[in-house]
């Protein structure tokens, strides 16, 4: 069974571009989602498709240069993706759009077991007044093991149409114990922290809000939900998972190796006391 890292783009590993952050069309317009990537270092190709407050799916994949992209999860039926592929780049095409191809379509590339993804296009539709009614919520995984005493900021990403009015935004915690979820924070109505796009026609705004978490305990532990509240409704992100860990993880450790090391001092000095 193969092992991969997952790497975001930005790190030292390869530079995945999506130009687009927000491609906004109307019902039944073909669209084209730019991906660039080195040339060099790359056995695979990926897109993935992830629907608001649901995990990413496999939408298609290929060995770069060598094989046609291979679709996954009946996005081959009927044929409305497409891959365009290029020295360097490996564009999504989508024709005749839905309202079901709303979502954020991530690209990566795998090279020796270490996959990096692209920051992702979010696909907004617009309605027939030419407002777009769709509301983005994405959460950036937590990607390492916490102790109590440790920090960190969970990141909830917001996308929305400028026309839909001020949103508030809200974290709820699901303990792991089964407790249920409770408000441990709201943004209220804030826009201080959202970026406005320069499409006229339709514009929308990018707002990422931080929940700081210092001194974490272990009753922190649980997933917590960013939720966004606007035009009547409420809509949950996928969710973003603490696990916090005693202390007495890393005393185990600690005291297996000190066992393991002194196991192989007495076997060395009883080896050299009968040479």
């Amino acid at each position: 069974m193969c092992n991969y890292t997952v790497i975001l783009s930005g790190n030292l590993q390869a530079e995945i571009l999506q130009l687009d952050p927000v491609v906004s069309a109307e019902e039944g317009d073909d669209v084209i989602l730019p991906c660039f990537h080195p040339k060099e270092q790359i056995n695979n190709v990926l897109w993935y498709k992830q629907l608001t407050g649901q995990k990413p799916v496999l939408l298609a994949s290929s060995y770069y240069r060598t094989q046609p992209f291979k679709f996954y999860n009946n996005f081959d039926m009927p044929k409305r993706f497409d891959l365009l592929r290029a020295d360097g780049s490996s564009n999504l095409s989508i024709t005749s759009i839905q309202q079901s191809d709303s979502a954020v379509y991530y690209c990566a590339v795998a090279f020796s077991n270490v996959v990096s993804f692209g920051a992702g296009t979010v696909l907004l539709l617009k309605g027939k007044q030419g407002i777009i009614s769709l509301i983005y919520i994405t959460q950036l995984p937590v990607p390492h093991l916490l102790y109590p005493k440790d920090s960190v900021t969970l990141q909830c990403s917001v996308i929305t149409n400028i026309c839909a009015g001020d949103h508030s935004v809200y974290w709820f915690r699901h303990g792991s114990g089964g407790s249920d979820p409770g408000i441990i924070f709201t943004h209220g109505n804030r826009s201080d922290q959202c970026k406005k796009s320069s499409e006229t026609v339709s514009p929308t705004q990018s707002c990422i809000y931080k929940l700081p978490k210092n001194n974490l305990s272990l009753s922190d532990a649980g997933t917590y939900y960013c939720a966004v509240a606007a035009c009547g409704e409420i809509l949950y992100g996928n969710g973003t998972k603490l696990n916090v860990k005693g202390k007495n993880l890393k005393l185990i450790q600690r005291f297996q190796k000190s066992c393991y090391c002194l196991v192989i001092k007495l076997h060395l000095n009883s080896t050299l006391a009968q040479a």
